[in-house]
């Protein structure tokens, strides 16, 4: 039977003897002064290994070793942090009630020596396997990957960033014990309640600080530095002088308030003569409005302006008119407006407005609430129009929205039968996982259905797809009006989720995505921390995979609203050319 006391017992006779000999009082002596510069916790250190260990695992997208390098070295921090609270806790709770004695002094020190030496070990071996996840990685998405040597540079730059957010814990930590100080001598707050107190102003302070403070004033230069690039015109963007352009000399939506975005949204796109030369059919000449934040007078609203600038242009009797959401700078996918306007002749009208200067990810977090109530507005001013008019004598009504457009696309409609009842078709491309209608449908899908590729009812109305196949699936019984999602396993826009924290998603525990390895699995907090990192490198990878959808919209389109003359050897036409300009507007704009 295992006896502790007589295992500690040979422990200090075995130590006797080493200790004569030295070496062990040598190691002890070492490791006690370096232990008395750094302050090292090696619960937190063994934990922190552990958490870094998860963080080099694979995620949703490949990373390079700088980038890893700083998420890896908050995640070791956050797992230091834990380590010290559970050594805290041990020695308050557990280790009184012990009756037997701890190892001789020296032994303490050699263990935790092996135990520093055992951590290195590890992280170096982690970073040996990442390098080859990252690899497999971009294999899968046809990208040039990473080598081990490179990627070994990644442990140096987790150690120094860990190192510094557990310096700010530190200090914090001092200032905690300095406020505790203060408040029993001036206050007269008993001791053992002052360090409670003392932590719990600190927290009342950084919070009130960034949440009020420190965020207005982070969003207000934002939001003025990003105004400035919304100012600007690239010298490709020239304003339109055809009447059925906003910013043209006839647009009520004039060329300067547009902002940067909207500017090259009016002042490029096929004409009459480029449809024609891909379609082989006659084109008319697209109708493209935009309505910035500084177009509408003081006395109008943007929706109001929009509407105007639609009857202006006699888009209400073209054969389709698309209200497209924004992402948060104003941006317009430029292949999915060609697209569709290829597809039809030209016999389009696409409205587009901006609600914000910042880019999506800003937006999300400050302007959540403002694209969901621009959405809706605009979508409401166009449909009553549209409505009154008699049925023949209404274009097709279609809704468009990618990233967190789409969210404020989803936010016209109270649920599926609203959006049914009120337009011919709905495109939505790369959803957040906060979007509602999306999370109704995820969550209710078919059983048996993975969350990566569900089955929504059969796919009757709703469909979603990660390539053009996909939207023929389940059947070929999909009704009128279409509503499409387009949604790659590997977007981390789509999976992101504070959910992430503590839960397991389904699409982790099912089999994965075909462009997510296998490898990757989820962690508590961890795998929060690495797709919330993903989220700044979304497009950051080759067209298919991500947040990059490329054409593929041209295929959501066809499957959503294809007119009647519409056959397979067109769609590649129109491919071609919707990548061509797609190429061109990456180098120059």
């Amino acid at each position: 039977m295992f006896d502790p006391a007589q295992v500690l017992t040979r422990l200090r006779a075995r130590g006797a003897a080493l200790a004569r000999r030295g070496w062990g009082r040598r190691i002890a002596v070492v490791a006690k002064r370096a232990e008395d510069v750094v302050d090292l916790n090696h619960t937190g250190l063994v934990v922190a290994t552990v958490f870094f260990a998860l963080s080099v695992t694979p995620s949703l997208l490949p990373r390079d070793w700088l980038f890893q390098g700083l998420i890896s070295g908050v995640n070791a921090a956050l797992g230091y942090g834990v380590g010290c609270v559970l050594q805290w806790l041990f020695r308050k709770w557990i280790r009184p009630r012990l009756t037997i004695g701890g190892p001789p002094e020296w032994v303490r020190y050699v263990l935790k020596v092996a135990v520093v030496l055992t951590c290195a070990l590890v992280a170096a071996y982690m970073l040996v396997l990442s390098a080859d996840w990252q690899r497999e990685i971009t294999g899968l998405m046809d990208m040039e990957g990473t080598t081990r040597a490179a990627y070994l540079r990644t442990g140096g730059l987790s150690f120094a960033v860990g190192a510094l957010v557990v310096a700010v814990f530190r200090t914090l930590r001092e200032l905690v014990r300095f406020i505790a100080r203060q408040l029993s001598r001036w206050v007269r707050v008993p001791p053992k309640l002052a360090p409670a107190t003392g932590v719990l102003l600190l927290t009342i302070l950084i919070v009130t600080l960034f949440n009020g403070v420190a965020s207005r004033a982070f969003f207000a230069v934002a939001n003025s530095a990003f105004s400035v690039r919304n100012n600007q015109t690239t010298q490709f963007a020239v304003q339109p002088t055809l009447p059925e352009r906003s910013g043209s000399p006839q647009s009520l939506a004039k060329w300067e308030t547009l902002g940067f975005e909207g500017r090259w949204f009016v002042s490029h796109g096929p004409d009459p003569m480029l449809i024609s030369a891909v379609t082989g059919k006659p084109a008319r000449q697209p109708i493209r409005v935009y309505v910035g934040l500084q177009s509408a007078p003081a006395a109008t609203t943007e929706e109001d302006l929009a509407v105007a600038e639609l009857q202006r242009t006699g888009a209400f009797d073209r054969k389709v008119l698309v209200i497209t959401t924004t992402t948060g700078t104003g941006w317009v996918n430029s292949m999915s407006a060609a697209a569709l306007e290829y597809m039809y002749g030209g016999d389009t009208a696409i409205l587009a407005s901006q609600y914000s200067y910042l880019p999506s990810v800003l937006s999300f977090l400050a302007d959540r609430q403002k694209v969901a109530i621009a959405g809706k507005k605009m979508f409401d001013a166009v449909y009553r129009v549209w409505s009154a008019r008699p049925p023949n004598a209404r274009p097709k009504l279609l809704v468009y929205g990618e990233s967190l457009g789409s969210q404020g696309s989803e936010a016209a409609f109270d649920g599926l039968a609203d959006l049914r009842s009120k337009v011919d078709g709905a495109l939505w491309v790369g959803p957040p996982n906060s979007n509602r209608l999306w999370q109704q449908f995820v969550s209710r899908r078919d059983p048996g259905t993975r969350e990566v590729d569900p089955v929504y009812a059969d796919g009757l109305v709703v469909r979603f797809a990660a390539t053009a196949t996909d939207l023929d699936k389940p059947s070929p019984d999909w009704r009128r009006p279409r509503i499409a999602y387009l949604m790659h396993p590997s977007d981390p826009i789509v999976w992101w989720s504070p959910d992430l924290l503590f839960s397991q998603p389904d699409w982790l525990s099912e089999p994965r995505g075909s462009d997510v390895s296998p490898q990757m699995r989820w962690s508590p907090v961890v795998t929060f921390w690495q797709v919330a990192a993903d989220l700044t490198n979304a497009q950051g990878v080759s067209d298919g995979h991500g947040h990059n959808y490329g054409s593929l919209v041209l295929d959501g389109w066809a499957a959503v609203a294809a007119p009647p003359e519409w056959t397979p050897e067109l769609r590649e036409k129109i491919r071609t050319q919707i990548e061509l300009a797609e190429d061109y507007e990456r180098v120059i704009k």
